[in-house]
This record gives structure tokens, C-alpha cells and sequence, in this order.
């Protein structure tokens, strides 16, 4: 092979593993040192009078999870007189509108749209029946630990904080799930927002649970795009941080299968991207470490999906030549295989972690490059399909 195919070949295989290296190595490294030098830390004591707040919950055909839902709310440790409840059917046709309106009696509010309109029309729509200073998202299929409201509400002491993220903790059932590979990198992602919430902010909210405070709150925001990735991007424009807050702990459960989970892959990173293009001149206004931040953890790390398909094609120009060239190719094309074993697993049977982890690389990066695909052509879908999780205990 010539030398101009072999220089090919190496910047095939060596762009996308830079790409990686940079998303999930060196940057990380640059962050902690950052948030050991411009440490900002978050309010510890409990305000003289807690403020009064709506949480907010869009719903679609959760007749079977939404009571259990409702319940734990009610229960989350705060001041019942200033704590309120909405809750938004998006048209839904099963017995949701009915099993909520059990709840009136008990303070708990239903919005319901006339026709199907997404998750963020419906957070939209919420905006007619909030209460108090700060707005709480969550979300039908989590669980927020008793104790973690107060954690996220307790930061808004601080004037310049805007936003409050909660900590995700992905969980799943022990006899059925295929998508273990999920949980370490909902942990890794935890671990990053707390360094940046410590340097300055977050460039994303969880869309399971945060708060904002009211006067952020778009209600005209678009539906097809990603109002929790907003969220943060919208508070750093108004001059105001987005943080972490590890206390405030939100179940997660991690869904059944790997075709879901690839299902919600696909429609969030391209809302993602979307709303980075919608509010793309945030890069100018956050200020040169946020604008760092922001292109470190969301758009280079994206573009490693797309980029990640050029490897193996690398390594194959390289395999004529070079045995070790052949046998990474094999290791390459063996996980593939693993991978795509993974996705057709029976979903009711757990797969041996020999298959997960491969199904969750492998799915990542086919549903990052569709993402991108349906990003550069404009194909929003601002209809919610909800993930149907299983309970969290």
C-alpha cells in the first residue's frame, strides 16, 4: 500500500479515537482542574422560609405507573402549604386523566391538552397553573427519594443560580434487563456535572429533575426541541449558573431493552443538537469557559459518534499490510457482532454483561449517527413516545 493510503488510513483510525480521548479523557482532566481553582460552592443551610413551588409532570397513557408516581411526590419531605402538584395529560387515551383526578382532594391539578403535542408543549401548557418562584420537572417514570426536593430548592438561595439539576442514579430489575452498559455512564456524567457545577455550571440539566426559577420558565419555548438542555444554556444567557446537586437523588430505571433504549437515544440526541443550533449564540454570551465547556461536552462528544464509523474503514486499508491492523479489525468486527447478538436478545431474559456492553456501544453509535442524519435534514418529531421503563422501588 502507498504511503499516501497509508496517511489515509491512519487518519481514519486516529481522528475518531482523538475525538474520544478528548470527550471523555482530557476533558474531564481540564474541568477537575478548573473546579479546583474557581471553586463555587452551593448553599448548605435551609432558608428561613421554604420558597413556594409547582412541580410540574407531563404524562402520556401512564395509567398504570402515574398513582405510584403522584403518591411519591406527596410524600417528598417540604411544606405541604407550599408545595404544588400539575399534572399534564398529553391527550392521553388510557384511564390517566382519571386515575389523577383522584388526586384533586389532595391538592394535585390536571391540565389536559386536546391533542397530542409532546413533552414540551405540555411543560408549556403547565405554565398556566404554576404557583410560587420556582418550577420543578420530573417526569412519570422515575422516583424522587424523599429527602431530595429540599437539596434542590435550598441552592436558589444563591441569586446567581438559576437552574438545579438533580442526580440521576440509574437502576433496573435484577432478573430482566439488557441495558446494564447504560448505568456507568449515567455515572460518569454525574461525576463531570458535579466538577463543572464546582467551576461555574452545567451546559445541561437532567430532564428527570430540575427546577428553574419562575422568571426563566419559557412558555413559548419550541415543542420539537429539548427544554431541559435549554434550561441551563437559557439561565447562563441571562447571566445566571446552572449547578448540580448531588443530593437531590432521582431514581432512574434503566429501560428493559436495548431497541428502547436505542429508540431514546436517537430522539434526544437530535433534539440536542437541535437546541444547540437554537441557542447557538450562547457560545458568545456564557462567557469563553461555558463556550469551552459547552463545545467539550456536548458537541465534540457527539461528533465522535459520527466519526466512530471511520475506524474500522482505516483499520482495513491497514489490514493488508499489517497483521496487528487485521487482528483489531477482527476485535473491531467481533463487537459488532456482539453487539448486534445484544439487540436481538429476548426481552425477557437478562443478557450475559459478555453482550450488554458491546449492545450499548454499538447501539450509542448507530443511534448517534441517525441523530445526526435526522438533525441535518430538520426531521423533528415533537410527538412524546415515552420510554416505558419498569417501576422504581
Amino acid at each position: 500500500m502507498g504511503r499516501p493510503l497509508t496517511v489515509a488510513a491512519a487518519i481514519l483510525i486516529l481522528l475518531p479515537l482523538a475525538v474520544l480521548l478528548y470527550a471523555y479523557l482530557l476533558y474531564p482532566a481540564v474541568i477537575w482542574i478548573a473546579a479546583r481553582l474557581r471553586h463555587h460552592p452551593l448553599p448548605e443551610s435551609d432558608p428561613a422560609e421554604w420558597p413556594e413551588i409547582t412541580i410540574t409532570l407531563p404524562a402520556y397513557n401512564e395509567e398504570r405507573a402515574i398513582a405510584a408516581t403522584i403518591e411519591s411526590l406527596l410524600v417528598l419531605d417540604y411544606p405541604t402549604d407550599r408545595r404544588h402538584v400539575v399534572v399534564v395529560s398529553d391527550a392521553s387515551t388510557d384511564g390517566t386523566d382519571e386515575v389523577v383526578g383522584r388526586y384533586a382532594d389532595r391538592g394535585v391539578r390536571l391540565i389536559r391538552l386536546a391533542r397530542r403535542s409532546g413533552k414540551t408543549a405540555a411543560e408549556n401548557a403547565a405554565a398556566e397553573q404554576v404557583r410560587g418562584n420556582i418550577v420543578v420537572n420530573t417526569d412519570a417514570s422515575v422516583r424522587i427519594l424523599p429527602g431530595s426536593l429540599k437539596p434542590l430548592i435550598r441552592v436558589f438561595q444563591d441569586p446567581r443560580i438559576g437552574v438545579a439539576s438533580g442526580r440521576d442514579v440509574s437502576v433496573g430489575a435484577v432478573d430482566q434487563e439488557a441495558n446494564r452498559g447504560e448505568s456507568g455512564y449515567v455515572g460518569f456524567e454525574m461525576w463531570l456535572r458535579s466538577l463543572e457545577t464546582r467551576a461555574g455550571s452545567i451546559v445541561g440539566a437532567s430532564g428527570c429533575f430540575y427546577a428553574n426559577r419562575r422568571e426563566l420558565y419559557d412558555v413559548l419555548f419550541p415543542a420539537a426541541l429539548s427544554r431541559d438542555f435549554a434550561a441551563a444554556l437559557n439561565a447562563v444567557e441571562q447571566g445566571y449558573r446552572a449547578v448540580s446537586v448531588e443530593e437531590a437523588v432521582c431514581l432512574v430505571p434503566r429501560a428493559l431493552s436495548l431497541r428502547a433504549e436505542f429508540r431514546r437515544k436517537v430522539r434526544t440526541m437530535t433534539r440536542g443538537l437541535e437546541t444547540l443550533w437554537y441557542k447557538r449564540r450562547v457560545f458568545r454570551l456564557g462567557g469563553s469557559l461555558f463556550a469551552f465547556q459547552l463545545l467539550s461536552h456536548k458537541l465534540i462528544r457527539w461528533l465522535g459518534f459520527p466519526l466512530l464509523p471511520l475506524l474500522p474503514l482505516g483499520l482495513g486499508l491497514l489490514a493488508v499490510d499489517h497483521a496487528w491492523a487485521r487482528w483489531a479489525l477482527l476485535g473491531v468486527l467481533g463487537g459488532l457482532l456482539l453487539g448486534g447478538a445484544a439487540y436481538l436478545w429476548p426481552g425477557e431474559r437478562r443478557p450475559p454483561l459478555l453482550l450488554a456492553l458491546p449492545g450499548f456501544v454499538v447501539g450509542s453509535t448507530v443511534a448517534g449517527v441517525l441523530a445526526w442524519a435526522r438533525a441535518v435534514r430538520g426531521e423533528l418529531d415533537p410527538i412524546w413516545e415515552p420510554t416505558r421503563r419498569p417501576p422504581a422501588a
